[in-house]
């Protein structure tokens, strides 16, 4: 008997110590030192959320930069991909099929991620190359003159991420927080 009460006050401690008193402090820790990124990155403009950067959002407007396609369509929820090999028929279909849709918008070559969709399903970037072929696009949807068209690449080459630390990954482009200053060009 006194072996179970050594096991149940042990196990009353630890319970106290890792299932409480441990996650309120990590939060507090969290809140205090990084709320913005406790809270999920989230971006409001004027007071009204429009997303996470973090997450990927579906842009089909041509007025809008277009980030990777998606398997799960932007759901966060079950996030992940459709696990269709190489050797797939489905896989290649739909690549077929969005290859179509880019060279009848003037694409010599698209870019592979945006032909394949990323293995979460709601990769927030595109690589700087993408961004920039679909410049004139947007431009043209927009009715942008030379003038704005100019800004409009500007404001693709100032939202280059660099890769970590210069060496980690790749130069990105984050394409809400693009398409949140598209919106700000007059």
């Amino acid at each position: 008997m006194k072996h179970f009460f050594s096991a149940l006050r042990l196990l009353l401690i630890m319970t106290v110590l890792t299932g409480i008193l441990y996650p309120f402090i990590i939060t507090g820790i969290g809140q205090i030192g990084f709320s913005r990124q406790a809270n999920g990155s989230i971006i409001a403009v004027n007071g009204k959320i429009k997303g996470s950067e973090l997450v990927g959002q579906k842009f089909v407007s041509p007025c809008y930069f277009w980030g990777r396609p998606s398997s799960i369509d932007y759901n966060p929820m079950p996030s992940g991909a459709t696990n269709f090999g190489p050797t797939s028929a489905a896989l290649r279909n739909a690549v077929q099929q969005r290859r179509k849709q880019f060279e009848d918008l003037g694409w010599a070559a698209a870019p592979a991620e945006i032909l394949f969709a990323s293995g979460s399903g709601v990769d927030p970037h595109i690589s700087p190359e993408a961004a920039r072929l679909q410049i004139d696009r947007v431009a043209n949807a927009r009715g942008f003159g030379a003038e704005q068209k100019e800004k409009l690449a500007d404001l693709v080459e100032d939202f280059i991420e660099r890769p970590q630390l210069n060496v980690l990954g790749e130069p990105r482009v984050n394409v809400l927080l693009l398409n949140i200053a598209l919106d700000q060009i007059k």
